[in-house]
């Protein structure tokens, strides 16, 4: 005789509603859905077990007395809601989660190597000027005048902008899936961004399911955070005018950052007549377009209207390009998706016996052969 779980109904909706699916989405996976959420039948070990993998919820969860109040560990800073969030999704919760244990590992692996702590974490306050702290942000990053001339495109500035921001000791992740499952990808509508401050391992996570020309945006907004010392989770976007007093502050920040005021009204003066004049300060500045375009209107230099209208022309376009894009190679992903500096620090306390292989792998989220063949990317030989 099959043995059968017994396992609450309210237990197994909540686990489905936590998903953000419906009973319709499995009537052929689990035919007996419905009945087992009405508590007219009950599924068995096996079934539970793979309802609980598809769920992405810990098996133990359905043995509880009630469904869990799951809570976003970190501030959660998200001002626009087209709907009410229930619950944060399981990959929104496993990501926060990922990222906390990477950062809790290196802080504890540094402060045993006696590293110092970095001393710009939290050397803001809100009462600052933002432009003043977007172009100090600047100079400590290490792209002050002609930063831009080193890269052709803005799409290779985010890349070089990421790696320099690790360089200070800040891992930068970019991610548009949970680890490297590309079937859980993240939703741009539930966040784009957060932040893990910490004046020994900060870390920045911007969500690379947005657009190319968001993320980079995104990335410095991120940063900002780390100035203030502020953890949190966002979904700041080029097209919003956040509520919350932090959030605008990280805007204005992010924006000088990118594209100096004071630089962008005498670029302004040359390039305004000029057929295609955002995409000639996007190659000046080495921002996308849209970026470029944003910081016209917020010094005023174009309307609301010209910026709306330029945004969703070339959202579209941007969109077309991507859907007949490849993505990218395996390995190299792994530089944006886990981090040089936080790669290599695992790697090498793997390779010295301080970490165990098996937790390397759960931290990087890499196995056997291919955290092999990643480590010989980086140039470290394992034995």
């Amino acid at each position: 005789m099959v043995q059968r779980i017994e396992v609450k109904p309210e237990l197994v909706r909540w686990a489905r509603e936590r998903a953000g699916r419906s009973v319709e989405d499995f009537r052929t996976r689990f035919k007996k859905l419905a009945a087992w959420e009405r508590g007219e039948a009950q599924p068995t070990f096996k079934q539970l077990e793979d309802f609980a993998r598809a769920m992405h919820v810990p098996f133990g969860y359905f043995f509880l007395p009630k469904p869990p109040v799951e809570h976003i560990p970190i501030p959660d800073l998200r001002t626009i809601r087209n709907q009410e969030i229930i619950h944060p999704s399981p990959d929104l919760l496993d990501t926060i989660y990922a990222m906390q244990r990477r950062q809790a590992w290196l802080r504890e692996e540094l402060i045993e190597c006696e590293a110092e702590p970095l001393d710009f974490v939290g050397s803001a306050r809100v009462s600052d000027d933002p432009h003043g702290v977007g172009l100090e942000m600047r100079r400590i990053v290490g792209l002050a005048d002609g930063w831009a001339a080193a890269v052709q495109t803005w799409r290779e500035a985010v890349g070089e902008l990421r790696r320099s921001i690790e360089e200070l000791g800040v891992t930068a992740v970019i991610n548009g899936v949970v680890g490297n499952n590309t079937h859980r990808k993240l939703d741009i509508g539930e966040f784009r961004g957060f932040t893990l401050s910490d004046e020994y391992a900060p870390l920045v996570f911007v969500n690379g399911a947005d657009a190319k020309s968001a993320q980079m945006f995104t990335l410095v907004h991120e940063l900002a955070h780390i100035w203030l010392g502020e953890s949190a989770l966002t979904d700041t976007g080029l097209t919003s005018r956040p509520s919350q007093e932090i959030e605008s502050w990280c805007d204005r920040a992010a924006a000088e950052f990118l594209v100096p005021g004071e630089e962008l009204r005498a670029c302004w003066r040359e390039v305004r007549h000029e057929e295609s004049p955002f995409e000639i300060i996007a190659r000046r500045f080495k921002v996308s377009p849209i970026v470029a375009c944003r910081r016209a209107m917020d010094l005023r230099l174009v309307s609301r209207e010209a910026f709306f209208s330029f945004y969703e022309e070339y959202i579209a376009r941007e969109r077309k390009q991507r859907s007949g894009s490849g993505g990218g190679d395996f390995y190299n992903n792994q530089n944006t998706r886990v981090g040089e500096r936080f790669a290599i620090q695992v790697i090498l306390a793997a390779k010295g016996g301080r970490v165990s292989f098996k937790e390397a792998y759960d931290l990087t989220g890499l196995r056997g052969g291919a955290f092999q063949e990643y480590a010989n990317r980086l140039g470290v030989t394992l034995p």
